[in-house]
């Protein structure tokens, strides 16, 4: 589970308060409101700080980049079903972009990109190439071997915990964050196969076309040409499986590294399991390592010094 914090101005808050009204919980102390939303809690507070708790949290808190990002701009805003492929795309030529590792306390971010053609398909569907969500991690590194033997051509780009918290603190969302590794494992891959041009890049949606294109522009990038966001791409395009497989492979393979310098296997998730094993790696080395272990604005954190206590 991860929380996003936002700080707005006068009228939003209010105009949130107006939004969330059929969402309404009971209210803190110090906050304007807290609702419910979509399997988030979305808490407002006097000081005009709003946080956004649970799973996935910044498709709920995008909805407020974005209207802030279309207040500040005269630039029209996209429509989503110009980034939608049509369903033939998917037996094409495509690359496709995924990401893991987002919804884990402790662990990277990591982002690959995969290009896959119209004659690798019926192989790797044969090979069992599928969501890696729905694979074992024995079955994802067997798979993972089978890809990179294959020699499919791919770009893996990996946020380790230093830096995801530098950008945290810093006000980089957790969108922006995955917006930005996208981007430069697309970006390196187009590279790594040029002068050959994909059919579409196809990538896993986690935010609207409207809110990742805004997240580009405000570091100066650009949308390659012919990109759509799909939801649960890697059920669609083969090549969006393929990296998601990739993509899990090395987050598995980061998180055995991590268990290693930590001395102990570190679980996977944001569970309390995971916050059992964070107060224990605190009693061991202190509250200054988890900055090398793990995602520090995720609720776990708080909860350690309860365990501490035990």
């Amino acid at each position: 589970m991860g929380h996003i914090v936002h700080y707005v101005s006068d009228d939003t808050l209010k105009e949130m308060t107006t939004y969330y009204q059929p969402y309404q919980t009971k209210t803190p102390q110090h906050a304007v409101f807290q609702a419910k939303k979509n399997g988030v809690t979305i808490t407002g507070y006097r000081s005009k700080k709003v946080m956004f708790q649970g799973q996935n949290p910044e498709v709920e808190a995008g909805r407020w980049e974005a209207l802030k990002a279309a207040k500040g701009s005269t630039k029209k805003t996209v429509n989503q079903h110009d980034y939608m492929p049509n369903a033939s795309l998917y037996n094409q030529n495509t690359i496709g972009s995924d990401e893991t590792g987002t919804g884990d306390y402790f662990g990277p971010i990591t982002v690959c990109s995969c290009y896959v053609t119209n004659e690798q398909i019926p192989l790797l569907k044969e090979l069992g190439v599928k969501d890696s969500k729905n694979l074992t991690d024995e079955t994802i590194q067997s798979l993972a071997k089978t890809i990179l033997q294959l020699k499919i051509p791919y770009s893996l780009v990996i946020l380790h915990n230093e830096k995801y918290n530098r950008l945290q603190k810093k006000g980089w969302s957790q969108g922006k964050m995955k917006t930005m590794l996208h981007h430069v494992a697309i970006t390196k891959l187009l590279k790594k196969i040029a002068p050959t041009k994909p059919d579409g890049i196809i990538i896993d949606q986690f935010a609207t076309p409207n809110v990742y294109i805004n997240h580009l522009q405000s570091e100066g990038k650009t949308l390659p040409a012919s990109t759509y966001f799909v939801t649960k791409a890697e059920s669609h395009a083969i090549s969006v499986a393929c990296a998601s497989i990739l993509a899990r492979y090395s987050f598995v393979k980061e998180m055995d590294k991590l268990s290693k310098t930590a001395g102990f296997t570190l679980p996977k998730g944001a569970s309390s399991k995971v916050d059992q094993a964070a107060s224990y790696l605190v009693k061991k080395q202190g509250y200054a390592c988890l900055d090398q272990f793990a995602k520090v604005h995720f609720k776990n954190t708080e909860k350690i010094a309860t365990y501490l206590r035990k």
